[in-house]
């Protein structure tokens, strides 16, 4: 019996690929449309974080920031108030390396287990399972754990003890960010210049500039597409 917690624009998805390999799933989330959705595909709603828990053997949660994590696991009626011994919480969130540190211990002493499992992919690998997993804590709770890994991502990293996936997701962050910021500069250069900016992207899509914010977000970007598939104010955090 799996939780998952935050139904946003990539737990929405990653909980259907969940429920659609046939796992029994209980969710909670702010707001109750994404949750309306999930139950009329079959999943079981749970009312709070602690009612999520006291369902699941193991949790997920997918939230947008370091406060939000602490309160759904550590607060009132959170995760560790309805979890039993033995259960594990995976935290795909991006959050502070220190704040999952600090979580991490304070689950272990109450026989829970915990991974920092932040994702890199957008919503549309969240969509597709095909995002990459950076995993933070004891290497023997993520071995048992990789078979659900297995099904939100196409390549799962055991980066190391708790709080390394966040650290990981922190050298993701860096480069991915200053990546996407190169395509932008690049193509207001072009379309400044005058240049046909499909033929851009063709061209340096083969050459030492293609990337994953070039292949995935520049054809969006000249399209005038819009559409957030992650908020600038989650990756500022």
């Amino acid at each position: 019996n799996l939780g998952f917690i935050g139904l946003g624009i990539m737990g929405r998805p990653m909980a259907h690929n969940l429920l659609e390999n046939g796992y029994g799933l209980t969710v909670h989330n702010r707001s109750q449309p994404a949750v309306d959705e999930l139950v009329a595909a079959g999943a079981k709603a749970g009312d709070s974080p602690v009612a999520v828990a006291a369902k699941s053997d193991v949790v997920f949660t997918m939230l947008p920031d370091s406060p939000d994590v602490e309160t759904v696991i550590l607060g009132p009626q959170g995760v560790l108030e309805g979890a039993k011994a033995g259960t594990t919480i995976i935290d795909m969130s991006t959050i502070a390396p220190n704040v999952t540190r600090h979580i991490a211990k304070a689950a272990s002493e109450k026989g829970i287990y915990m991974l920092d499992a932040p994702v890199s992919g957008s919503d549309k690998g969240a969509r597709e399972m095909t995002l990459s997993i950076m995993v933070g804590g004891p290497r023997e709770v993520f071995e048992a754990c990789l078979p659900l890994l297995n099904l939100l991502g196409a390549r799962i990293v055991y980066a190391g003890e708790s709080g390394m996936g966040e650290t990981v997701k922190l050298c993701n962050q860096v480069m991915g960010s200053l990546t996407l910021l190169a395509v932008c500069e690049g193509l207001m250069l072009g379309a400044k210049a005058g240049a046909d900016l499909e033929a851009v992207l063709e061209a340096t899509g083969g050459g030492a500039a293609k990337s994953w914010m070039l292949e995935n977000l520049g054809p969006k970007i000249t399209e005038r597409d819009f559409n957030p598939g992650f908020m600038v104010k989650l990756m500022q955090k």
